[in-house]
Order: structure tokens, then sequence, then C-alpha cells
């Protein structure tokens, strides 16, 4: 967690200056996500980073608990709320699987985080005991085995020793389809952009 921390706090500028490279995409995202908020809904967002995801969504739900290792990428998150004029999220500095909700959640959202974990499958299995029954798991993550960037493997572990990277697993859509079932899951939508790596899933926990 130190070291990963460490690489997000020394990155956090860059990210938040960094545009969304497919905003299409990004925007279809959210489209899908909101089609299952309520006004009750209560989120929480695992690796928030700079907040931009759950500033969007946070005027059509109840409340958020947005989450990150990074107190850099958070302390951005904290002053984009202020600035916006957004006081139904709370931004808490934590390690995902340390995560603590006080009552069971509507909907846990982990965009971009699965595939930089040393064990997706030990917090899918976490996400799922949290949920209420009938509570969603909301993910865009990095499938790497289906690209042409497998190559990567060999690269990421010296650019990670230099600093260069985060921890990075790679994996297939396949395989993140079947740590969802197996942790309890059913699939309730799943998307893939024509040239993009990253898929997108909601799995459902059953009522």
């Amino acid at each position: 967690m130190q070291e990963s921390a460490r690489f997000w706090d020394k990155n956090a500028q860059r990210y938040a200056r960094s545009p969304i490279a497919d905003m299409p995409s990004y925007e279809h995202k959210l489209e899908m996500t909101r089609r299952y908020f309520r006004p009750d809904t209560r989120i929480l967002e695992l690796g928030c980073g700079t907040g931009s995801t759950a500033l969007l969504h946070a005027p059509h739900v109840k409340d958020i608990l947005a989450t990150d290792i990074s107190e850099e990428m958070l302390a951005i998150a904290r002053q984009k709320a202020r600035d916006q004029g957004i006081d139904n999220i709370r931004f808490e500095k934590a390690e995902v699987l340390q995560v603590q909700p006080p009552e069971p959640l509507d909907m846990v959202m982990a965009m971009s985080l699965l595939h930089l974990l040393a064990d997706k499958d030990a917090l899918i299995t976490k996400v799922y005991g949290w949920l209420k029954p009938g509570g969603l798991f909301v993910t865009s993550t990095v499938c790497l085995a289906d690209s042409n960037w497998k190559y990567i493997r060999y690269i990421a572990p010296l650019a990670r020793r230099l600093g260069l990277m985060p921890l990075l697993r790679i994996f297939s859509e396949e395989e993140l389809k079947q740590s969802m079932i197996r942790a309890g899951f059913d699939i309730d939508y799943a998307w893939k952009p024509h040239k993009g790596m990253a898929v997108f899933l909601v799995g459902k926990k059953p009522e």
C-alpha cells in the first residue's frame, strides 16, 4: 500500500491535469451507471482518485463515500467538491481491503482499479459482502490479456521498480467475469468500447 500511495501522491497533480482519453466512452459509463440510481442510493467508490466521477454522480444520489490511498489525490478531490458546492461526498484515505462501510450499501464503484490490485478476487469478495441484496458492483477494468499490449507483462516489473508505473495485473475479460461470478454476482451489464481495453461491468448481488 505504501509504495502505491507514494506513486499516486507523486503523480496526483499530473493525473489531475490529464484529459480523459475517450470522452464518449466515459460518458456512456456515466449514463449506464445512473440508470441504476435512485434518490436514496448510497455509494462507496473505491480508488476515487481526484473525485471526478463521484462529483458527477453526487447530484443524483443520497450520498457517496469516496476512498483512495493517496492523500494528494484526495486533497484535490476535496478542493473540487468545495469549488463546486457539493456536500454529499465524504472523501477518506483508506486501503481498499481495510474499508469498513457502516451499513450495507446500494452500490460500490471501482473504476480503473481492479487491474492495479495484488488480489482482485479478495476485493470482489469483500464488495459482495458490503452490498445489500440486489446491490450493484460497477467496475471499469483494463483487461490487457485481450489486447496487443500483452508484452507489457515483461516491461511492467522494471517500470515499477523505477517508479514509472504502479503495480499492474494482466488478465482477460473472461477471467474478470469469472471472478465476479465466483464471488456470487450476476453480470447485469457488460460493455467494451470498440477500440478500448477497459471492460465496463455491472455485477448484481442476487435479491
